[in-house]
């Protein structure tokens, strides 16, 4: 069994077997966003839905927390076009065209 806890300290989530780390999304968190730029699995668990389950429950939590996600990752990116269901938690900035 998976546990994926939010570890503050390290500034990431992590997918624990037991005790044995078997992925981690590494993050850094503003007051308006939690922004995703590294996300790895070991390989001893790829394939068993590991990484999935790290990004549903990393985005699923800065959700509760109501804050955005900035998806620099390409692994987090391509979870959320796999999941159009939390495309309003993206974060988009806004941008202004000025003469």
């Amino acid at each position: 069994m998976i546990t994926v806890t939010d570890n503050r300290t390290a500034n990431r989530f992590e997918a624990r077997a037991g005790e044995t780390l078997a992925g981690f999304a590494d993050y850094f968190r503003t007051s308006e966003l939690v922004a995703f730029v590294h996300t790895e699995v070991d390989p001893a668990f790829e394939g068993r839905g590991v990484g999935s389950q790290l990004a549903r429950t990393a985005v699923e939590s800065v959700q509760t927390e109501g804050l955005r996600v900035l998806a620099v990752c390409p692994f987090i990116a391509g979870w959320l076009i796999r999941h159009p269901q939390y495309a309003h938690l993206e974060y988009r900035a806004a941008s202004k065209v000025t003469d």
